[in-house]
């Protein structure tokens, strides 16, 4: 572990944190744009944050630790997998830390946390979020998982690395495999992160909420955490699809120059993928919530299908 390669991994990690919001500003934008409103400012979540990080916190009174620490967990585990997931260069030092599974169980980390803390204080909206929260983790990350080993078949590894540089270095062609993997990961994606058709960011109704209900009793610096983590949670997500099906861009070494250059296309790549989040966001409609099984459910099918192709197959 070199100093540039130190240096290049907290670059990584400080792109993604600063990066998050802007992205979730700018999905919001494309959509005012496609329902034709008025967009709003490109940093307003940034606005948010340093406005909730000036306020003083209320806990309830009956809140236990682990209440209070939740925020903190949430939002190292997001800043981990940010440091995680290749999504500047192949080469830095936390890249090869930790595989796949390891990054879905940090995932699986910050919603555990989550969902105790959203029950902890006893409101009946946050247990019920909590509950609705682990449903949707739990149909998610397996087809999450199948999209992962889709993509280690064709590397013959779960190092996140290995797969973007063997992906990045294969011939241009269309891949059955990732095809069907790329359509199980979008839909994972949108239930994930909170998006319609699974659930919708911007709701105020608390029997739809599914994300939102676990923040009720958040307020202050630890809704600020939380909503930062939320972004990241994106960004990572975003990171990791541009990784596997668009691996293009991405420096394989430590060189400070090489990882400049990867930025630009980092924000490009984001940029559009922000912009079909928003499509397909404004062309869809958010699904009952005992429709999020069938939804989820065609997500798994589809990846259990992507790796059959590739193992029968081999394309």
């Amino acid at each position: 572990m070199t100093l540039a390669g130190i240096l290049s991994q907290l670059l990584q990690i400080a792109v993604a944190i600063a990066l998050a919001p802007i992205l979730v500003g700018w999905v919001n934008q494309c959509r005012a744009l496609l329902q034709g409103k008025r967009p709003p400012p490109l940093l307003v979540p940034y606005r948010t944050i340093r406005k909730l990080f000036a306020k003083d916190a209320v806990v309830a009174g009956n809140a236990s630790p682990i209440f209070r620490v939740t925020p903190y967990v949430v939002f190292g585990a997001m800043c981990c997998a940010a440091a995680i997931v290749p999504s500047l260069a192949t080469a830095l030092p936390f890249a090869t830390a930790a595989d796949a599974i390891a990054l879905v169980g940090l995932f699986a980390l910050a919603r555990v946390f989550t969902a105790l803390a959203a029950m902890d204080v006893g409101t009946s909206f946050g247990s019920l979020g909590a509950r609705r929260e682990m449903f949707v983790g739990f149909l998610a990350e397996p087809a999450l998982l199948m999209v992962l080993f889709t993509a280690s078949l064709i590397s013959g590894s779960t190092s996140l690395p290995t797969i973007v540089d063997t992906l990045a270095h294969r011939e241009l062609a269309i891949y059955p495999s990732l095809a069907f993997a790329g359509v199980a990961f979008t839909m994972v994606s949108l239930a994930e992160n909170a998006r319609i058709p699974v659930d919708n960011p911007a709701t105020h109704l608390e029997l739809t909420m599914i994300h939102e209900a676990t923040l009720l009793e958040y307020s202050a610096r630890h809704l600020a955490l939380i909503e930062w983590a939320s972004a990241l949670k994106l960004f990572n997500y975003s990171c990791i699809g541009l990784a596997l099906f668009v691996p293009f861009g991405i420096a394989e070494g430590t060189s400070g120059l090489a990882i400049l250059a990867a930025a630009p296309v980092l924000v490009a790549k984001l940029a559009a993928g922000g912009a079909v989040l928003a499509l397909i966001e404004t062309v869809s409609a958010k699904l009952r919530i005992f429709r999020a099984p069938e939804f989820l459910g065609t997500a798994f099918l589809l990846a259990v299908l992507g790796m059959l192709v590739k193992l029968l197959l081999g394309s």
